[in-house]
């Protein structure tokens, strides 16, 4: 009950940072980022953080290209 609480609020704090995305909208997907990572397990978790330092490593250089930084 209390991790699904604080997951909440997470996601919550997430949606104040992100445009487009209100504050209920963050609850929930922080709820659900909650029962995802409880169910992906170890290895899973190991493959979302890949996944995720992949992506923001992608991103990073995109924007980089547009404000003609070069990495």
């Amino acid at each position: 009950m209390i991790g699904k609480i604080i997951s909440a609020v997470v996601g919550k704090k997430i949606a104040e940072r992100t445009p487009g995305m209100s504050e209920g909208t963050g609850a929930i997907v922080g709820l659900a980022a909650a029962t995802l990572a409880r169910r992906m397990g170890p290895l899973g978790m190991i493959a979302a953080a890949g996944g995720t330092w992949a992506i923001s490593r992608a991103m990073k250089k995109k924007q980089a290209r547009e404000f003609g930084r070069t990495y």
